[in-house]
C-alpha cells in the first residue's frame, strides 16, 4: 500500500483513485483522452486554460465529453 495520500473521484461515472493533490489536468492524463473534448467538475464547465490549476477534491464528479460527429 502506498504512503501517498489519495482521493477517490468519479470520471465519467466510474470510480478512480488519484493523488490527493491531483488537478483536472492529472485526471485527463490518467484517462488518456485525446482532444477535442470538454471537461466539467461537479457539473461546472472548466476552461482548458484552468485544467492545471483546478485542484480536485475527494468525491468530485468529473465529466470528459467528446463531441459527436456524423450525420
Amino acid at each position: 500500500m502506498s504512503d501517498k495520500a489519495t482521493i477517490q473521484v468519479l470520471i465519467n461515472q466510474a470510480p478512480h483513485e488519484l493523488p490527493a493533490d491531483a488537478t483536472l489536468a492529472d485526471a485527463v492524463k490518467s484517462m488518456g483522452i485525446a482532444p477535442p473534448f470538454a471537461a466539467a467538475v461537479n457539473l461546472q464547465f472548466v476552461p482548458k486554460t484552468q485544467y492545471a490549476s483546478h485542484v480536485l477534491q475527494a468525491n468530485d464528479q468529473i465529466e470528459l465529453i467528446a463531441p459527436i460527429t456524423g450525420g
